[in-house]
Formats: C-alpha cells, sequence, structure tokens
C-alpha cells in the first residue's frame, strides 16, 4: 500500500485523482443546485427532508365560502407531522396532513380572533396520488 501511494505521488495520479474527486463533486453540486430550481420537493426528498407546497387553490365562484387546497407533500414532511402528534404510522398520508391543515386552520382563526367554533364549513381531503390530495 505504502508503495502503490508512493508510485502514485511520482507519477502524479494522486493529484489527478484528488482533481477528479473536487470535479465530482462540483458536479454534485451543481446537479443538487438545479434540482433545487426544477423540482423544489425531489430536492429536499434527496437532502431527507420535510417538503410540502401549495399546488392550487381554486374558489366556487357561485360560493366563495367553498374552494380547495391542492397540497403536494413528500415521505419527511409525513414523519415530521407524525413526530408532532398528527398521526401514527399506519395512518393514510390523507389523514394525517388532514388534520395538520386543520390545526394550521384553526390557529389562523384563532390569531384573528374569529370564531374557531363555528360551524361555517368541513374539511375535505380527496386523494388524487401518492403525496397529492385535494382539500376543500
Amino acid at each position: 500500500m505504502v508503495i502503490k501511494n508512493w508510485l502514485k505521488q511520482i507519477t502524479g495520479i494522486a493529484a489527478e485523482e484528488q482533481a477528479l474527486e473536487a470535479e465530482r463533486k462540483r458536479l454534485e453540486e451543481a446537479d443538487l443546485e438545479m434540482l433545487k430550481k426544477r423540482d423544489p420537493k425531489a430536492y429536499a426528498t434527496k437532502r431527507g427532508e420535510p417538503w410540502v407546497n401549495v399546488i392550487d387553490v381554486k374558489v366556487n365562484e357561485s360560493n366563495v365560502r367553498n374552494g380547495f387546497f391542492e397540497l403536494d407533500w413528500n415521505s419527511f414532511f409525513i414523519e415530521q407531522l407524525i413526530a408532532a402528534g398528527y398521526g401514527e404510522i399506519a395512518d393514510p398520508e390523507e389523514e394525517v396532513v388532514d388534520r395538520w391543515f386543520r390545526d394550521i386552520v384553526f390557529n389562523m382563526l384563532n390569531e384573528e380572533g374569529l370564531d374557531t367554533s363555528r360551524n361555517s364549513g368541513y374539511i375535505n381531503v380527496v386523494p388524487i396520488a401518492r403525496g397529492k390530495s385535494e382539500v376543500s
């Protein structure tokens, strides 16, 4: 092993290997930066970070009290919600997100001093695809 390393040093192979490793790291960082811009969900997932996003918001034109939010998330977000007490591992993801979303809405109403006990509607969660739901 010592002779092998010595030969790499005197032939310049060690320096070339270091340069190749530095270039590989640079390309990996550039790929991650491009992924961050192109697909934030994939970027967060690759880094093992929780991610959630509102994809769309629609309001019923004939009754503005009704509408929906379309949410997207990754598995790390679900793990974060479960760790925060919003569900169990066996619970469907949509139910875990629904509990969190209801809590967010309740807190927003409460902070604004609005009546949180009013029965002004309901939250309906419709699974669209794995990791996506329509909340109305």
